[in-house]
């Protein structure tokens, strides 16, 4: 119920659209660029793994952009409305509203991500064929890229949860995506940096396991550390 009142609140905002629209735009990167290349065979590649090697960084960025910029005006709302000081006098717990929006971004990154699933489809079809296993694979791929999205969308909204000017947050969460595409493949330990999570695809190697778990670990951490901001709000307020 509350996640649908989280969904009422920017239903006049556009941002819906917006992810499907960004969600569209990143899906057509793929079939424009194979276009517009003059070799548009992929049957001596693994499809999905030789597209989104290609395309990812770029579908990525877009991903990232949408998410920081729904994270920002989720809370734009709740500052510019009162919210946050409107929740102090009901019976609802205050972590109730993160956690809200958390699910919000997460049910529209995952029609992002399967919109893109789908141009992976459509270019599969179109310049190769259908191999065995490809299912399974576009499954875990899909698994795999919504679930290294989340440290991005977790620490998006810490970060905008704590500044009432959108500008102020939107800088923080833009400047952060832009260090995160200029690290992602300098070493591993960089790569678990959490908004750098969103360049990278699977790869079949152990590295994938690991960062796997750091996601885990980090969604955890952020999580407590959302907890313990409201908690401090609440004392200082």
């Amino acid at each position: 119920m509350n996640s649908f009142l989280e969904f009422k609140k920017i239903k006049r905002t556009g941002l819906f659209l917006a992810f499907i629209s960004g969600g569209g735009l990143a899906a057509a990167i793929p079939i424009l660029r194979l276009m517009l290349q003059t070799e548009q065979n992929l049957a001596n590649f693994e499809a999905i793994g030789k597209l989104l090697t290609d395309n990812w960084l770029m579908m990525g960025l877009l991903n990232s952009f949408l998410i920081i910029t729904g994270a920002c005006l989720l809370y734009s709302i709740e500052y510019s409305n009162q919210g946050l000081e409107k929740m102090k006098t009901l019976p609802i717990k205050e972590s109730s509203l993160f956690f809200n929006k958390i699910f919000l971004l997460m049910v529209f990154s995952l029609i992002m991500l399967f919109l893109e699933m789908l141009a992976i489809v459509v270019a599969t079809q179109l310049w190769s064929d259908f191999y065995e296993g490809f299912g399974i694979e576009l499954m875990k791929n899909l698994g795999f890229l919504f679930l290294m999205l989340l440290p991005t969308i977790f620490l998006a909204l810490i970060i905008s949860s704590l500044f009432q000017n959108i500008w102020v947050s939107l800088g923080i969460n833009v400047t952060a995506v832009f260090l995160a595409t200029m690290i992602y493949q300098k070493n591993f330990w960089l790569s678990l940096f959490p908004f750098a999570f969103s360049f990278q695809i699977l790869e079949e190697t152990n590295q994938d396991m690991y960062r796997i778990v750091a996601a885990i670990v980090e969604i955890i951490v952020f999580s407590f550390i959302e907890l313990l901001i409201i908690k401090v709000r609440r004392n200082v307020a």
